[in-house]
C-alpha cells in the first residue's frame, strides 16, 4: 500500500515538473500548488491526521461536545518526511527556473527513492543529483576506500556509542519520576550525544555507500557541538534539513528582506514548522519554539551581550560559547525526547530544584546516582566515548583527521582500521535498535 503512495507522488511531481516548464504566469503557480498539496496533503493524512484529531476531541469536549470524525489506524511508513522534501525541491526548482524537468521517468524515481538516503536523509536538491545518474560511475579505488571508511565510522558511532548511551536515556526517561536531578542531567547530556551519534552515524553511511558506487552526497553534519552560536548550530546540525527551510520557507516568507519585527517572526515560524516536521507531538513544536527564542532572543541582545563579554573577560575565555550554546541545545533536547511535554517540565524543574539534595548527598558522602540501565564499567566508558568523540572532531577541525591519516604509514592507517573494526565487534551494543530519524 505505501509503495502505491510514493509512486503515487512521484507520478504526480514527474509530470508537475513537465507542466511547471512548459507553462507561465498564473497556470504555472496553479501547477506548482497542486504538487504541494499533493505532497503535503499525503504527509498530513499519515503523519499530522490523528494529531491534529485528537487535539480537536480535546479542545471540543473542553467546551462540552464530542468530535464524530474517526481515528485511524494508520502507520506512517519509514522516511515519509524526507522523501517528500526532496521531491518538492525538485518541483519548486524547476518552478524557480534552476532545474530542467526530468523526462527520463526512471531516473526522476530513482531521485526520489535513491536508497541510501531514503530513510533518513541527507535531503539532497536535484541539481546535485539527478545529473550523476546520467554519469559514467568507474571502479575507484581510493574513492570506494573512502566509502568503506566512512561507513565504518558512521556504524561506530551507532552501535558502539548511540545505542550504548540509549540504554540510560530510556531507562531514565522512560520513569523520570523515580530518578534524582544528577541522573536526569546525565540522562539529558547522553541524549545529546546519542541523538548526534545515532542520527550522523546513518548519515555517514549513506554518504558512505553512495560514494562507494561514485554518487556524491552532500554534507550533514559538521561537528555541531563545537559551535559558538545557536545560529553556528543550525548550520551544522542537520544541514540538508537547516538549508531546506532557508531556501524554500524563510526565503519564501521574505527572509531578513523585511522589517526587524517581521525578520524575527520568519525566523520563529521556520522553527516551529521544523519542530512540527519532527514529529506530530506538542514536544517537538516545544522545541522548535525553543530554538526560534533562542536565535531571535540572540539576534535581539547581541550587542548588549558583546559588550558584557569584554567588560568581564568572557570573550578571552575560548571555550564558553561553544559551553554556553551546547547547554542551551542539550536543554531542548529534553522536550525533543520525553514522551509528552508534562514528562518535559517535570524533567526541567527536577533538573533545577532537586541539585541542592544531590549537592547535600555528596558532602554526607552518601550515593547520588541511581542504577540507570547501565553498569559503573559501562557508564564509564560512555564517558570516555564522548569524551573520545568530541576530541576527535577538535582535532578533526584543526588539522582534518582524513589528512592526517594518509600522511601515516600504511601499518599505521591499517592498524587504525583494523582497531576500528574490533571496537565495533567487542564494544557494539547489538540489540535491533532502529535508527532514531526513522520516526520521521
Amino acid at each position: 500500500m505505501y509503495i502505491l503512495i510514493l509512486g503515487f507522488t512521484i507520478v504526480v511531481d514527474y509530470f508537475a515538473g513537465i507542466l511547471l516548464e512548459k507553462t507561465e504566469g498564473k497556470q504555472k503557480k496553479i501547477f506548482l500548488i497542486a504538487s504541494l498539496i499533493a505532497n503535503i496533503g499525503v504527509l498530513a493524512v499519515f503523519k499530522y491526521y490523528n494529531f491534529l484529531n485528537d487535539n480537536l476531541s480535546a479542545l471540543l469536549a473542553s467546551a462540552g461536545y464530542v468530535n464524530q470524525i474517526p481515528h485511524l489506524g494508520i502507520l506512517l511508513p519509514i522516511g515519509l518526511s524526507f522523501h517528500t522534501f526532496q521531491a518538492m525541491s525538485y518541483t519548486i526548482e524547476v518552478y524557480r527556473g534552476n532545474q530542467k524537468a526530468e523526462r527520463n521517468f526512471g531516473i526522476y524515481a530513482l531521485y526520489v527513492m535513491f536508497y541510501p538516503q531514503l530513510v533518513a536523509g541527507p535531503i539532497e536538491r536535484p541539481q546535485n543529483l539527478i545529473h550523476q545518474f546520467r554519469e559514467k560511475h568507474k571502479f575507484d579505488y581510493d574513492r570506494v576506500t573512502s566509502g568503506l571508511k566512512l561507513m565504518a565510522w558512521g556504524l561506530f558511532k551507532k552501535v558502539v556509542i548511540a545505542d550504548r548511551l540509549a540504554i540510560l536515556v530510556d531507562t531514565v526517561y522512560t520513569s523520570p519520576q523515580d530518578y534524582n536531578a544528577l541522573s536526569l542531567i546525565i540522562a539529558t547530556v547522553f541524549f545529546a550525544f546519542q541523538i548526534f551519534c545515532d542520527f550522523s552515524g546513518y548519515s555517514d553511511m549513506a554518504i558512505g555507500a553512495a560514494r562507494i558506487m561514485g554518487f556524491r552526497l552532500m554534507k550533514n553534519f559538521d561537528k555541531p557541538y563545537q559551535s559558538g552560536s545557536i545560529n553556528e548550530f543550525w548550520k551544522r546540525w542537520h544541514i540538508s534539513l537547516s538549508s531546506w527551510f532557508k531556501d524554500y520557507l524563510y526565503i519564501s516568507l521574505g527572509g531578513n528582506r523585511v522589517t526587524i519585527p517581521r525578520w524575527y517572526l520568519n525566523l520563529f515560524i521556520v522553527f516551529l514548522i521544523s519542530g512540527l516536521w519532527h514529529g506530530a507531538n506538542w514536544t517537538f513544536v516545544v522545541w522548535g519554539g525553543l530554538h526560534g527564542f533562542y536565535l531571535v532572543f540572540g539576534l535581539i541582545t547581541g550587542n548588549f551581550r558583546n559588550k558584557i563579554n569584554k567588560i568581564l573577560l568572557l570573550d578571552k575565555i575560548p571555550f564558553l560559547p561553544a559551553l554556553t550554546t551546547f547547554m542551551l541545545v542539550t536543554f531542548a533536547w529534553i522536550f525533543f525526547r520525553a514522551a509528552d511535554v508534562e514528562s518535559a517540565i517535570f524533567i526541567v524543574k527536577h533538573i533545577f530544584t532537586g541539585l541542592p539534595d544531590v549537592v547535600t548527598g555528596l558532602i554526607q558522602h552518601k550515593p547520588v546516582l541511581e542504577f540507570m540501565g547501565l553498569g559503573p564499567k559501562d557508564l564509564l566508558l560512555s564517558f570516555l566515548l564522548i569524551i573520545m568523540l568530541e576530541a576527535f572532531h577538535a582535532v578533526d577541525k584543526r588539522k582534518g583527521i582524513a589528512s592526517l591519516i594518509r600522511q601515516k604509514p600504511f601499518y599505521i592507517r591499517w592498524a587504525g582500521y583494523y582497531g576500528l573494526i574490533l571496537a565495533i565487534l567487542f564494544l557494539g551494543v547489538f540489540e535491533n535498535r532502529q535508527f532514531i530519524y526513522f520516526q520521521f
